[in-house]
């Protein structure tokens, strides 16, 4: 989950490391087929299709790995076809939940990821039922030696970016998202390729959780994530460090 898996620890599940890697493979491999499809299977003509080799670079992705899936998604027949969904709803604790997805068949996803919400404490909802309590927005990040926050600030500005901030020895930057592939374009072309580049959901106020209601939710984000037919899931959660460590012991 984007900005929180530092408080999560699957490490004691058998294989953890190794069947987090297939799903991540897996996911991104979805992500190349829509993006190929709908628009060039060249990533110099495609920004939607370079944002996803860039994802496939984070997770270590093999470059024969991404090219194959390239050539499927791009050939004759194609394999599956994927749609994207948004899925809205409250965790426990009254957190704000977004999850977003690739799916060849919505039935089964909306019904297994309200299960999921109904096992774990919380509840589906309608579309923009939550999502009004968040920003979308693109994130560009780069490691503090690439380039000076100066740099940044004036390349970022100059392209469309709204901010730069530089946290834990990383520069953020961020954008709207119509500015999003520009944005990122103008920075790679000056300061190489980033860190990590993607669309984003950012809560504008969140709910502190103590030790047993951030258990919870971590459960029914973990089911979520595990899903194959997730792609990312977003809460607006904090958690204290005293507890983050807690629960990471």
């Amino acid at each position: 989950m984007a900005g929180h898996s530092q408080f999560k620890n699957i490490m004691h599940r058998k294989g953890a490391q190794d069947a987090k890697r297939a799903k991540q493979f897996a996911k991104v491999i979805r992500e190349i087929t829509v993006a190929t499809r709908e628009g060039m299977p060249d990533p110099a003509m495609n920004p939607r299709l370079r944002a996803a080799i860039s994802a496939a670079r984070e997770v270590n992705m093999p470059k024969d790995t991404v090219e194959r899936a390239i050539k499927k998604a791009s050939g004759a027949g194609g394999g599956d076809d994927y749609t994207e969904v948004r899925y809205e709803g409250y965790g426990p604790a009254g957190v704000a939940v977004i999850v977003e997805g690739l799916t060849d068949n919505r039935n089964r996803t909306a019904s297994d990821v309200r299960a999921a919400f109904s096992k774990h404490g919380g509840s589906l909802g309608e579309t923009n039922s939550v999502s009004f309590m968040f920003t979308r927005l693109g994130v560009i990040t780069y490691p503090a030696d690439a380039a000076s926050e100066d740099d940044l600030i004036e390349a970022g500005l100059e392209a469309g970016a709204e901010n730069v901030e530089t946290v834990d020895g990383m520069h953020e930057v961020t954008c709207p998202v119509e500015s999003f592939f520009a944005v990122r374009d103008a920075l790679e072309t000056r300061f190489g390729e980033p860190a990590s580049a993607k669309l984003d959901w950012r809560p504008s106020n969140t709910v502190e959780l103590d030790e047993d209601k951030a258990r919870s939710v971590f459960k029914l984000i973990d089911t979520l994530e595990d899903h194959d037919d997730v792609q990312a899931v977003y809460a607006n959660f904090d958690v204290p460090d005293d507890v983050a460590e807690k629960l990471s012991a």
